[in-house]
């Protein structure tokens, strides 16, 4: 009698151990220069800024916000499906990135620099095997990004701030608006 209780006990300790490690979700990839490559094509590399998750999107999945170093953004946006986007020259009147990525920066050291942005979609979110939307924002003249709530047309949205290049410590920021990012400088620092 003793030996098949204890048959039944080890077995149903067995049974929740293995519906515990099934219930466990996969763990999240590395953010690095392979899975960068795999998203966004050979092109791009990261440059050394961490990556920001927050839902931009407003659809309750969360998203990814990738620093990275982009040479030719338009080459791969077919093969890896992806939308180049030129929010800061669209600002200032003409944002068509075919002829805007041909633009000289003002700071050679940050010529190439691109947001790219990947719209999560269902419980695996932005490490999805297929992601809902990817984008690449060129020619903000990034250096430093940060994550923070915007206030848009009495809705607050997540957005994604921009600590500019340049003297005068200009702020600015982009969200998304339903179907595209849009910029909006914020001023200038009170320093």
């Amino acid at each position: 009698m003793i030996p098949s209780r204890f048959a039944s006990i080890l077995f149903s300790v067995c049974f929740l151990l293995g519906a515990v490690a099934l219930a466990q979700p996969a763990p999240e990839p590395k953010i690095d220069d392979d899975f960068l490559q795999k998203q966004f094509g050979t092109n791009c590399t990261l440059i050394g800024m961490p990556a920001l998750k927050a839902d931009l999107d407003g659809d309750g999945v969360e998203d990814l916000v990738i620093p990275a170093h982009c040479t030719s953004p338009l080459m791969n946006q077919a093969e890896n499906n992806y939308v180049v986007l030129d929010p800061f020259n669209s600002f200032f009147g003409y944002g068509n990135p075919k002829v805007t990525t041909a633009f000289v920066a003002d700071d050679p050291m940050r010529r190439g620099f691109a947001i790219l942005v990947i719209h999560g979609l269902g419980a695996d979110t932005w490490h999805a095997d297929h992601a809902k939307a990817k984008f690449m924002l060129v020619n903000i003249p990034f250096r430093d990004v940060k994550v923070r709530k915007l206030m848009v047309r009495k809705k607050i949205v997540t957005a994604i701030y921009f600590e500019e290049t340049g003297g005068d410590g200009m702020t600015s920021v982009a969200f998304w608006d339903g179907k595209k990012y849009k910029y909006q400088p914020m001023g200038s620092s009170m320093e």
